[in-house]
C-alpha cells in the first residue's frame, strides 16, 4: 500500500524497467481515453483538433512503450511473477487519479461547460501525470528505470505546453 509524506506518494517499490513501463503504459491508456472522449464533446474545431492530436500522440507513446515491453519480455519471464506491488500502485495512484476514468469523466462532461474548461481540465491532468512521474523518477536509484520515467515526463511536458498555448490563444 502506498503511503504519503508531504502529500507525495512514497512507493517503497523496487521498480524494474518492466514495472516502470507498466506504470507509464497505464498513464498513456488513460490519456488516450481522456483525449478521445473529450474531443468528441468539444465544439471549437481548433480545440477539437488539438485534443485529437494529443490522443494520437498518446497512442504513439503507448506503442513505443509496448515495443520496449516486448523487448524486455524474455527477461521479465525469467524473473518473479507479476509484481503485485506495481499493480496495486497503478490501481491506487494512477487509475482515475491522473486522467479521470472514462465513466466518471463522461458524467462530469456537462460540468465542463466550455472548451476552455476542458483545456484547463487537460492541463490539470498533465500536471498530475508529470508530478507522479517526477516523484517516481526522483525516488528511483536505477538509471535505466529513471530513463523510462524521464522519457514520458518529456512527452507529458510537451502536451502540457500545447494545452497552455491553446488556452492562451482562446483567452487572448
Amino acid at each position: 500500500m502506498t503511503t504519503f509524506q508531504n502529500d507525495k506518494p512514497i512507493t517503497g517499490i523496487n521498480f524494474q524497467c518492466s514495472d516502470a513501463l507498466q506504470v507509464c503504459m497505464a498513464i498513456e491508456r488513460e490519456g488516450i481515453s481522456f483525449y478521445e472522449q473529450t474531443a468528441k464533446k468539444i465544439s471549437n474545431p481548433q480545440v477539437q483538433e488539438v485534443f485529437r492530436k494529443l490522443a494520437r500522440e498518446e497512442k504513439e507513446h503507448s506503442k513505443t512503450l509496448q515495443e520496449k515491453w516486448k523487448y524486455l519480455q524474455p527477461v521479465v519471464n525469467k524473473r518473479a511473477p507479476i509484481n503485485e506491488e506495481v499493480n496495486s500502485f497503478i490501481q491506487n495512484e494512477v487509475k482515475g487519479r491522473v486522467f479521470p476514468n472514462t465513466e466518471s469523466y463522461l458524467e462530469k462532461l456537462p460540468e465542463l461547460e466550455t472548451d476552455l474548461c476542458a483545456i484547463e481540465f487537460g492541463i490539470a491532468c498533465e500536471k498530475r501525470s508529470i508530478e507522479i512521474l517526477e516523484h517516481l523518477q526522483d525516488n528511483e536509484r536505477k538509471i535505466d528505470v529513471k530513463a523510462i520515467f524521464s522519457h514520458l515526463i518529456a512527452e507529458e511536458k510537451k502536451h502540457l505546453a500545447a494545452l497552455e498555448v491553446l488556452k492562451a490563444d482562446l483567452e487572448g
